[in-house]
């Protein structure tokens, strides 16, 4: 048909059905989701791409995100040990669309954990006190260094093999005063057994400490950060990089330890996570 001998409502049709394509054809808004994490999880959502430039944000924060095809990304969001519980929204914005869904925080239900140590490990004097804090922001400031590397944080074995001493969370007492809630995972072993890495990354830090005793700091890119304590030796510097499946030292009892164990804590975008979640992060939507 030529458009020029067309009649109004020929042309009004043939506009319509032009515009119905082209909606057609746009990227549509995917339906909303319900996703649900218990404090301290990492949470794994899979969701239809939105453009060449995907954002994920949560918490105030962006987190990872990796491609998986044209039509799907894969993103991994670190829940906090203190994050609020109930709802909270997490924004994926692409080029033309945003989708919002929602994160259901749950309240962990977390065990209680006492210690009984030397007093001097327990009430510091004035040069402990300024040590301990020292090696504190030292931990602290490797949280905010940046390293590349894969997005894909999922890992498949624990640094050592053990028991589980003292799990992540708990509210520790030592000598009978509340301390803070236990932010790493403690795995028991006999003294020597080996430290092995379960992601490559770069040592950012690598000292003797007071309270952690030998520790070594290794960053595996997007926020992600391990910290290994009361290691029996340093076996590793400051700056090396280190490959998945790597040695990085042995079990020890360095530091404040009642006996001979690993204290492997994990900070994931500045957010306090259980190691043992990156072996099975949540991944299952509600609906």
């Amino acid at each position: 048909m030529n458009l020029i001998d067309a009649s109004p409502k020929q042309l009004f049709a043939i506009l319509f059905a032009a515009l119905l394509l082209l909606i057609c054809s746009l990227p549509q808004p995917a339906q909303a989701q319900q996703w649900q994490a218990v404090q301290g999880d990492v949470l794994v959502i899979e969701l239809p791409a939105t453009g060449a430039h995907n954002k994920v944000r949560a918490f105030g924060k962006a987190w990872p995100w990796k491609q998986i095809d044209a039509q799907r990304i894969k993103a991994w969001i670190g829940v906090d040990l203190k994050a609020k519980p109930g709802n909270h929204t997490i924004l994926v914005r692409g080029d033309t669309i945003e989708q919002r869904h929602q994160l259901k925080v749950i309240k962990g239900d977390f065990r209680i954990s006492r210690i009984e140590v030397a007093k001097k490990m327990a009430e510091f004097d004035a040069a402990s006190l300024k040590r301990l804090r020292a090696d504190q922001a030292a931990i602290k400031a490797t949280y905010a260094m940046q390293v590349k590397g894969d997005p894909d944080i999922s890992i498949t074995a624990k640094p050592t093999e053990g028991i589980v001493s003292t799990p992540f969370g708990a509210q520790r007492y030592v000598n009978g005063a509340a301390r803070s809630p236990h932010s790493g995972l403690d795995i028991a072993a006999p003294e020597g057994t080996p430290i092995i890495t379960p992601l490559g990354g770069k040592v950012l830090l690598a000292e003797s400490m007071f309270l952690n005793g030998n520790t070594v700091v290794i960053g595996h890119g997007n926020g992600l950060v391990m910290v290994y304590s009361h290691m029996n030796t340093l076996e590793v510097k400051q700056g090396d990089w280190i490959k998945g499946g790597e040695r990085i030292g042995a079990v020890g009892m360095t530091g404040r330890a009642t006996g001979p164990h690993l204290h492997w804590g994990v900070r994931f975008n500045q957010a306090r996570i259980n190691p043992a979640s990156l072996l099975t992060p949540t991944g299952n939507a509600e609906n």
